[in-house]
């Protein structure tokens, strides 16, 4: 890819760059942004998006060259530091940004199908915080999660701080949405899966947790928890605390039974 050398901050082609904070929170439609050199590695490694361009300092394009040549063909844009400081909004210390494309949606009872007959699949229930929604993206990742349904509820994967906090894990674990009127009990009991509800108030210790070669792992947002008409259709567990603490930030809980199931 040959760089193209970008010095006004009102370029047309670095239009999708622009005043990207504000951006993020009005949402990006088929696009999305990605942030640093390791979610751009992962991004190449992963191969699962289409790649619209990529925006970089000057500094950032020698060091980045293997990376480059590994993505898909697309514009290569390169600005000195205050250019690109100016189009995004605020100091971009990383020196490097690109812009991704969405693929249509995978439906939920298709994701499901497409895993293999021994599975871990993660749902999430009502995550609205991004840094735990990236959190649990970087967990699913690490303990080979091989698909991730979220609820209607749930915050974007693929907003650019997901993204980052996730070192890359929302590229690469597949997900997919559950309709409003999907039951997401009904569609695993179907397949075949082990459900097991994750929750302060779970009957069961998750240090004897029984899994099945295939196991579903449910997770709810802090605070609500998971709704009691889940709970009352599936297994619970918990992860038993000293004294009188009861709970943990979702993220670090999901962690510590990823990690545990995934051994099972």
């Amino acid at each position: 890819m040959t760089p193209i050398r970008i010095d006004d901050i009102d370029d047309p082609r670095i239009e999708p760059y622009r005043a990207i904070r504000e951006r993020d929170l009005a949402g990006r439609e088929e696009a999305f942004i990605l942030e640093g050199e390791v979610v751009l590695r992962a991004f190449a490694n992963a191969g699962r998006y289409p790649l619209a361009s990529v925006l970089l300092t000057e500094k950032r394009v020698e060091k980045l060259a293997p990376i480059l040549a590994a993505l898909p063909p697309a514009p290569v844009y390169v600005a000195p530091q205050t250019v690109l400081d100016g189009i995004v909004g605020f100091h971009i210390h990383r020196g490097i940004l690109a812009l991704g494309r969405r693929t249509p949606p995978v439906p939920a009872e298709a994701l499901i199908g497409a895993v293999g007959a021994r599975a871990l699949v993660m749902v999430l229930m009502g995550i609205s915080n991004h840094d735990n929604i990236g959190g649990l993206f970087r967990n699913a990742a690490a303990f080979g999660v091989d698909a991730v349904l979220l609820d209607g509820a749930c915050c974007d994967p693929l907003y650019r701080k997901a993204i980052r906090v996730s070192v890359g894990g929302a590229l690469t674990v597949p997900f997919g949405r559950l309709g409003p009127d999907e039951d997401v009990v009904e569609l695993l009991d179907r397949a075949g899966f082990k459900i097991l509800a994750l929750s302060p108030a779970g009957a069961t210790p998750l240090s004897q947790a029984r899994c099945g070669d295939r196991t579903a792992i449910v997770l709810g947002a802090e605070g609500a928890g998971l709704p009691d008409e889940i709970m009352a259709r599936v297994d619970t567990i918990s992860i038993r605390m000293a004294g009188a603490f009861d709970s943990l930030n979702v993220a670090t809980a999901g962690g510590i039974a990823l990690h545990h199931l995934s051994g099972r």
